[in-house]
């Protein structure tokens, strides 16, 4: 099938007279589009839909470490505020007493003391597991 879309050299430079006997358009040679029978416009099978490359999403960037130490640092700055608040409200004194040790402190130290000793006591267990699993992997 021809296509309606030629570039310069498709088109004839000349005259052409069609009508007259002898010039008869050899077999294979484009025909003017005058002369074509039918609607020359593509048909579907011949014309592929061109879709937009998929846009990036506006304001959606890859996170950096720098932007995830500064959410860390705010984070804990709004943590440390509040424990401040809390340990300002709570500064009325306690007798604790500590493997046979006795002594007098504010309450939310005492409580602060205690969840620094949780902590601890996790982060000690997790890294006897980071251990044995970085002694396992170099076995294999």
């Amino acid at each position: 099938m021809t296509h309606a879309r030629g570039g310069a050299a498709d088109r004839p430079t000349g005259p052409v007279h069609h009508d007259l006997p002898g010039t008869e358009v050899p077999e294979g040679a484009l025909e003017p589009a005058e002369l074509r029978a039918g609607d020359v416009r593509p048909g579907a099978e011949e014309v592929t839909p061109v879709r937009p490359a998929p846009a990036k999403p506006a304001g959606k960037t890859r996170p950096t470490r720098i932007s995830g130490t500064w959410v860390a640092v705010i984070a804990g700055l709004l943590v440390l505020v509040v424990l401040l608040i809390f340990i300002l409200q709570n500064l009325d004194s306690v007798t604790v007493h500590f493997f046979g040790a006795e002594g007098r402190l504010p309450l939310a130290i005492a409580m602060l003391f205690s969840a620094i000793g949780g902590a601890v006591l996790v982060a000690l267990i997790g890294g006897a597991r980071i251990l044995q699993l970085r002694k396992q992997a170099r076995r294999r």
